[in-house]
């Protein structure tokens, strides 16, 4: 089998890479073919140049490297930044998904696509489910959804996986970003009123590697559900604000660092965020544990951090 990862560069893309890595030391090889692509020039690491923007690029890229498997880790993250740059939000957030879904129909490829909470506007009180209604209030969140939309409309085989507050040792993240605040500053302000799950992209990159690789049979049917089109929901488990995530964070952090550093929990319009954001975006996951059984089971957020935490303090 052959498999496109788009985006390989970012933090999920990373994550899936070490996944893989593990697995050919593991057992001595496999089977599969991976292909990475980022939008830079092809270097040492194996990542190959691939403007998921233009068209006839993708359509090439698939066709003549006879991909089964397309992961789409790419996307335009900055929410900020995004609310100035919509053309460029809409080619990598809607646009690509579109060409990576007409590309895969081409050939008959199954596309896996990593979608946000942001696609639904916040302003519930309980778990969000893939069939509530979307209502974005950035364009970031706008720009995902009509991602997904081309997606479910192109024919081809997919699978969509909307994830929350991803982080990992790698890129710029929620993560980095407290840990060298707690060093510079004596004192921080962080968001209590808006709540999610922070979900670490090695978990995520586990579930997709998994999906990929696994062929041994679960009550005779195959782990692998690569014939099966839907949206699914996946975060790590449990509840959190971003003031518990820091607070979280700094707890880890002071386990390997002997340092002092206040946090404050402030609401979003005492921290003066320029871009709305949804205020409740936690993701239920009970479609995903229903179909996916068996495959991976959801980690604590704790634990994540804990582990991430860790790597980069060791660094």
């Amino acid at each position: 089998m052959n498999i496109l990862i788009t985006g390989a560069n970012g933090q999920l893309g990373r994550c899936i890479r070490d996944r893989v890595d593990e697995i050919v030391v593991k057992n001595n090889g496999t089977d599969n073919v991976y292909f990475y692509t980022d939008v830079i020039e092809s270097d040492s690491d194996g990542i190959a140049r691939l403007d998921i923007t233009d068209k006839e690029a993708v359509k090439n890229f698939v066709k003549d490297n006879f991909i089964n498997v397309i992961v789409n880790c790419a996307a335009y993250t900055n929410v900020d930044k995004a609310e100035n740059d919509y053309d460029t939000a809409e080619r990598i957030n809607a646009l690509a998904p579109k060409y990576l879904a007409e590309a895969a129909l081409s050939v008959g490829a199954k596309l896996i696509h990593i979608s946000t909470d942001y696609v639904f506007n916040g302003m519930g009180f309980m778990p969000y489910t893939e069939d509530r209604m979307t209502l974005p209030v950035s364009v970031y969140g706008a720009t995902k959804r009509e991602g997904e939309s081309y997606i479910e409309d192109s024919g081809c085989k997919y699978l969509i996986f909307r994830t929350a507050w991803l982080y990992s040792e790698y890129g710029n993240n929620f993560v980095k970003t407290m840990l060298r605040l707690f060093n510079e500053k004596d004192e921080i302000n962080v968001v209590n009123d808006q709540i999610g799950t922070p979900t670490y992209a090695g978990n995520l990159a586990e579930l997709i590697v998994n999906i990929i690789e696994r062929t041994t049979p679960l009550e005779g049917k195959d782990v692998i559900p690569l014939l099966e089109n839907g949206i699914y929901h996946f975060t790590d488990e449990g509840v959190a604000s971003w003031y518990d995530f820091a607070c979280e964070i700094y707890e880890q952090w002071s386990h390997k660092i002997l340092g002092l550093c206040g946090i404050n929990g402030v609401t979003t319009k005492e921290y003066g965020a320029k871009v709305k954001r949804p205020y409740y975006s936690v993701l239920d996951k009970t479609k995903y544990k229903k179909d996916f059984k068996g495959l991976y089971t959801p980690k604590n957020w704790h634990d994540g951090v804990q582990k991430v935490v860790g790597k980069l303090m060791n660094k």
